[in-house]
C-alpha cells in the first residue's frame, strides 16, 4: 500500500515587470527565494502579454519560449525584467 504525501507549497505570488518601460507583464507564483530564471506557464496566474514573451506596452522582448521537464515554459533573458 503506498501512501501519498500533501506538502503545502511555500509559493508566492510576484508581479514581473518590464525593465526598458516598467509596464507589468504577468503574475506568478514563484516558489523559493532565488532568482527569476524561468516561468512555467501553467503557474502563471495572469498574463498581461498579447504576444508570448514580448512586452505589451514597449515591444522589448524579454524571454524565449521553452520546454523544461516536458512543460512549456518562458526562458528569462537576463536584465529584462525585474520582479516585486
Amino acid at each position: 500500500m503506498h501512501r501519498t504525501l500533501l506538502v503545502a507549497s511555500k509559493a508566492t505570488t510576484i508581479r514581473v515587470y518590464c525593465q526598458q518601460c516598467s509596464g507589468m507583464l504577468l503574475k506568478y507564483r514563484k516558489q523559493g527565494k532565488g532568482q527569476l530564471v524561468k516561468t512555467f506557464l501553467h503557474k502563471i496566474v495572469k498574463d498581461n502579454t498579447k504576444e508570448r514573451c514580448v512586452c505589451p506596452d514597449c515591444g522589448s522582448v524579454f524571454a524565449r519560449p521553452a520546454i523544461i521537464k516536458n512543460r512549456e515554459a518562458n526562458k528569462i533573458i537576463a536584465g529584462r525584467v525585474f520582479w516585486r
